[in-house]
């Protein structure tokens, strides 16, 4: 292999790595709808040059994550309605599944393990820390996916949720106890390895929480804002 070769591969591992740092920090309500990216300081903040981030940018702008205005304004968008719709709906069938699996597969470590997430909302919650009360709604969503061991689901919900973890993140701190309440019945089901109750708890967590997220949609439109 020649130095040509090992530097391309060096680039990509480190483009790569970039990339899933960003990832994270959008899935986890880093930024908010409205935010601008700036290349440069994020390289400064990653402690990189700017040619890895602008391409892991790029590749977040492909999977619709990121918004490239022009090459000095990147946004965070604000989902519309209809998307916003779209996933959700999207998010009730396939993370339905994914809680009806994870009650039937749950070993005892592994209920013990949400419970921790959930014990650890309702601290954040308490204490006002609202990032990290987003990230643990995150954590615990995503839990479940591994816990049913669904590959290939679990990376369709990770692209769902790069685009609505910002959005969730933005209303999180209004939406009050609505962000996690049928964790509760959700987590009862699991113990019991009931799978459709399971199913239903999560879909009606995602579905009651769309209301706090299409009021701060519907404010933010362009209809809204003119009037």
């Amino acid at each position: 292999m020649t130095a040509y070769d090992l530097a391309l591969l060096e680039h990509d591992n480190l483009g790569s790595t970039i990339y899933q740092k960003l990832c994270e920090a959008l899935m986890k309500g880093v930024f908010k709808p409205g935010d601008r990216l700036k290349i440069r300081d994020l390289a400064e903040r990653l402690g990189t040059s700017v040619t890895p981030v602008r391409d892991a940018i790029l590749r977040l702008v492909q999977d619709q994550a990121l918004v490239l205005r022009s090459p000095r304004d990147i946004r965070v968008p604000m989902l519309t309605r209809a998307l916003y719709l779209e996933i959700r709906d999207i998010r009730v069938n396939l993370e339905g599944l994914t809680a009806e699996r994870a009650a039937q597969r749950a070993t005892p470590a592994q209920v013990q393990a949400l419970e921790a997430l959930l014990r650890r909302n309702e601290a954040a919650i308490a204490a006002g820390s609202i990032p990290l009360a987003t990230e643990l709604n995150q954590a615990f969503h995503f839990e479940l996916a591994e816990i049913a061991d669904m590959p290939v689901l679990r990376d369709i919900l990770r692209r769902l949720w790069l685009q609505m973890g910002p959005l969730i993140a933005d209303v999180y701190a209004g939406a009050g106890r609505t962000m996690i309440d049928h964790h509760y019945p959700l987590m009862e089901a699991i113990r019991r390895h009931d799978g459709p109750a399971a199913a239903r708890a999560i879909q009606t967590d995602i579905l009651l929480a769309s209301g706090p997220i299409l009021e701060r949609i519907d404010a933010a439109s362009p209809t809204a804002l003119a009037s």
